[in-house]
């Protein structure tokens, strides 16, 4: 099966409502993509994702390729088989890695050199290997190879690295087999918001399925990532999904959802969760504050999910505290469907046509966003 995307409403914000259809199922967009790094999103199982509404996943090159190892992988039946999931997922390239876990690398024409965060091997990634490393995952959306621009960086070196990102593209197309699998290209240009429309012409003359905003929330103040994403999402082309790599809070989700962003992926929901924050409607709750030791109520009186229906704060505050591995588990169900919660709000407001009223009542309830000013 083809991959094909279908946009099925814009609202008069730049909003979009649209489907993409993969060989493991249909995605709504926009959509909430949580993080499976090594083939598993932490503290939870595929049924548990189910349950909660996930509908695709994302794995991570770099980390599979290090362990198993991808042809481990393909020879047990795929990445779906082998992580028991059935629905689609997306790969990156792993190029973000290689430049953020790797202290000893050297970046050249060919791709990178790199020794391995694991146990210092000498490795080789270039953008035929990345793409040949995806295709024996069998992932239904994969990316390619890409120079993620750090901040801060030079004009000259956003602009050198943004130049070895597209020759690097063409490449990674050119080496892509006909499977049925989906290739995005990957937008860079650091924070040079000329650098990022000359990237979005070269990108999208090579051609792909679908387009990427790369190398933002890599340490940037949060007003200049928005200025990029503004002056950069609603010119890519309309018929293809639009994904923001690695962002990130409720609100920027809500902002590239109002700037037209399709796609999103983040740890943030997850890795809280293990760290003991928790995300509500009206902000931030840190589990581990003294004030919850007594207190019955549930994270949100208005969630839904498995951990606000059965437990309250007292005895998640109790588990956290005890380190019990429940906690990870209880915690991560919570956050990621306050995740997923958000953006089927947003489909549905698109759809209703009243998406600038959600956004503005969104804003209006997290208006004071402090750990610990939430009472039920």
């Amino acid at each position: 099966m083809a991959f094909k995307f279908e946009l099925r409403k814009k609202d008069s914000s730049g909003a979009r409502l649209g489907t993409f259809t993969t060989p493991h199922g249909k995605v709504n967009t926009p959509i909430f993509m949580p993080v499976g790094t090594k083939g598993a999103v932490k503290g939870v199982t595929p049924e548990d994702l189910e349950a909660i509404g996930v509908e695709i996943l994302l794995s991570n090159t770099y980390h599979l390729y290090l362990r198993p190892g991808h042809e481990l992988v393909k020879s047990l039946g795929g990445l779906h088989r082998f992580m028991n999931w059935k629905g689609p997922i997306l790969t990156d390239s792993g190029g973000f890695q290689v430049f953020s876990l790797c202290k000893l690398r050297k970046i050249d024409e060919t791709g990178v050199q790199f020794s391995s965060h694991l146990d210092g091997a000498k490795c080789v990634l270039t953008p035929e290997s990345a793409i040949e490393i995806q295709e024996a995952l069998g992932a239904d959306i994969i990316m390619p190879l890409d120079e993620c621009t750090p901040y801060p960086a030079t004009r000259e070196y956003a602009m050198n690295s943004m130049n070895l990102t597209h020759r690097w593209a063409k490449r990674s197309k050119e080496k892509k087999s006909a499977n049925g699998q989906a290739l995005f290209g990957i937008i860079q240009g650091g924070m040079f918001k000329d650098l990022r429309r000359e990237s979005l012409e070269a990108i999208v003359d090579i051609g792909f399925e679908g387009y990427a905003l790369g190398g933002l929330s890599v340490g940037e103040e949060k007003p200049l990532m928005q200025e990029v994403i503004a002056s950069t999402a609603p010119n890519l082309p309309e018929d293809k999904p639009r994904y923001l790599m690695g962002v990130g809070t409720p609100e920027d989700l809500v902002f590239g959802v109002s700037m037209g962003i399709d796609m999103f992926d983040c740890v943030m929901p997850t890795r809280n969760a293990r760290n003991g924050t928790l995300f509500t409607r009206r902000g931030k709750l840190v589990i581990k504050n003294a004030q919850y030791e007594r207190d019955p109520a549930p994270v949100d009186e208005e969630c839904g999910c498995y951990t606000c229906r059965n437990y309250s704060r007292a005895y998640l505050r109790h588990i956290y505290m005890m380190g019990e591995i429940l906690s990870s588990r209880l915690n991560t169900v919570h956050n990621l469907h306050y995740y997923l919660s958000i953006m089927k709000e947003m489909r549905e407001a698109i759809a209703g046509d009243r998406f600038g009223e959600w956004m503005k009542r969104f804003y209006e309830l997290r208006s004071d966003d402090r750990a610990d000013a939430l009472r039920p």
